[in-house]
């Protein structure tokens, strides 16, 4: 039997704070922002206590379970990140202080973008973009500003893959460039035909993910490369999927001239929820003039200078914000997402290089296995080594009537989050899965096992997945319907 709702063990009197004596004369508050009407309930502080735990139980998270959504990176967060970015030195400083005075703060920006440079391969990093789609953003207004600055007009399209994110066309369009929308071919590369057709001089540029949504690593990537800048076009990396390359592949080396990164994927930090994300954009040297600002610079202080020659020691410098010579500007108020970075770059120093390259490897490891342990059960679109994710074609085809929504509802009854689904809308009845890297070969088997159950459940027992979940708080609710007329408080029983 649950335990009663908070609204029905209110009982007048009851508090769940108590204030110390004001030893400040108060101040009433004003008539009008005092409402009697309003059924707050008068509880205990063990009823307050004891209502958001039992919320908070009901929630999934990583540190709960396996979290398989594809094109998410739902990895688990170390908790030493968490002591790093609490530390005393970080959460009691503000962002407008004098930089004199916060040297430590830019020294852990200024060697993360140093070493998302040498991960990346590209001449420049800026921290400032809030969030994935927030750097994308940026990128795009990078290429506008660059070609803005030859003086070339003419260029109004971005190529976009079929494949890509749904943010892809949406910072496109938000630059003022059309979409034009690029077909993949029957291995799930870019179909180089098709991008060739559409390669001209009105070409901005392209937006590539890769490894792509598909969880496929393109194998075109350079030829695709060579045709958009032979067209004077611009090569833009989602790097929403970069888990997968860590320490093997540098973006740039493949040709592309700018590329976000997602810090709360990639590199650990928790996310989910709306937040906390980080999105740093990393660029060529040609772009490098147009970078959001400012971004932290290493300057050379003779007041400080300790060797009086010419080769500088490491005491010589001095950490400076600068703006970047024809900057686009701002993108975000003061510098970033600063407790991600403290995450993120925590991540980084704890791993090493090999560290990093190993966990690429080991994501693209556990992503295979699950992949060939599933699809002797579920259609596989492109049967080809997958990378850190890969993507399934629905339930069996043997399963009449049943949809991929329906084996993911079922999935919930057998304790694990359901994959992303119906994504990327290249594949019918998608179902997308990213185990990551910090999973054990124990959990990616009882997802396989289950997953398994399920496909013989939809040939047998299909009412079974229909009426699925069976032992959630809540069962199959209505989704359209929800969209619609939401319902966006929740109002008491009378």
């Amino acid at each position: 039997m649950s335990e009663p709702l908070i609204f029905e063990i209110s009982s007048p009197g009851r508090c769940g704070a108590f204030l110390p004596d004001c030893d400040v004369p108060p101040t009433p508050l004003p008539t009008e922002m005092v409402r009697e009407d309003l059924p707050l309930p008068e509880v205990s502080e063990v009823d307050v206590i004891r209502h958001y735990v039992r919320l908070s139980q009901l929630n999934y998270g990583v540190d709960k379970g396996f979290y398989p959504l594809g094109s998410c990176t739902m990895k688990y967060n170390p908790k030493v990140n968490e002591v790093a970015a609490r530390l005393p030195g970080f959460v009691r400083t503000h962002p407008y202080q004098d930089p004199d005075s916060v040297q430590g703060n830019l020294a852990l920006m200024f060697e993360l973008q140093e070493y998302l440079k040498e991960l990346s391969g590209f001449e420049a990093v800026s921290l400032q973009p809030a969030a994935g789609a927030h750097g994308e953003l940026t990128g795009v207004l990078i290429i506008r500003a660059y070609h803005q600055a030859q003086g070339d007009s003419k260029r109004t399209k971005m190529l976009i893959p079929d494949s890509a994110h749904g943010t892809n066309p949406a910072s496109t369009t938000m630059c003022g460039y059309t979409t034009v929308e690029i077909k993949s071919d029957e291995r799930g590369n870019v179909d180089l035909e098709d991008l060739r057709a559409h390669c001209d001089d009105t070409v901005a540029g392209l937006m590539l993910t890769n490894p792509n949504t598909l969880g496929l690593f393109d194998e075109h990537v350079l030829e695709i490369a060579d045709l958009v800048h032979g067209c004077g076009g611009l090569l833009y990396g989602d790097g929403a999927n970069f888990n997968a390359l860590m320490g093997i592949a540098k973006p740039a080396h493949l040709g592309f001239d700018v590329m976000h990164f997602n810090l709360h994927k990639t590199f650990s930090t928790p996310h989910g929820g709306g937040g906390p994300g980080s999105g740093p954009v990393g660029v060529s040297r040609r772009l490098a003039p147009f970078l959001p600002g400012p971004i932290v610079v290493r300057e050379v202080s003779e007041e400080s200078c300790v060797c009086g020659g010419e080769e500088h020691e490491e005491e010589c410098y001095i950490l400076r914000w600068a703006m970047p010579e024809r900057s686009i500007g701002r993108m975000k108020s003061f510098y970033g997402n600063f407790s991600v970075l403290i995450k993120a770059y925590t991540y980084i120093r704890m791993l090493g290089a090999e560290g990093l390259r190993q966990v690429s490897e080991n994501a693209v490891l556990n992503a295979n296995y699950l992949l060939h342990r599933l699809k002797k059960a579920y259609p596989l679109p492109y049967d080809r080594t997958c990378m850190h994710e890969f993507v399934l074609g629905g339930p069996p085809p043997e399963a009449e009537g049943i949809h991929t929504m329906d084996v993911a509802k079922r999935l919930m009854d057998y304790g694990f989050h359901p994959p992303t689904v119906y994504f990327p809308l290249i594949v019918r009845e998608a179902i997308m899965i990213e185990p990551t890297e910090t999973e054990s070969k124990d959990t990616l088997d009882a997802f396989a096992e289950a997953m398994l159950k399920i496909a013989e459940e939809a040939v047998h027992n299909p009412d079974l997945l229909h009426s699925a979940p069976h032992v959630t708080p809540v069962t199959r609710l209505d989704e359209v319907r929800a969209a619609r007329e939401p319902r966006l408080r929740w109002v008491p029983p009378e």
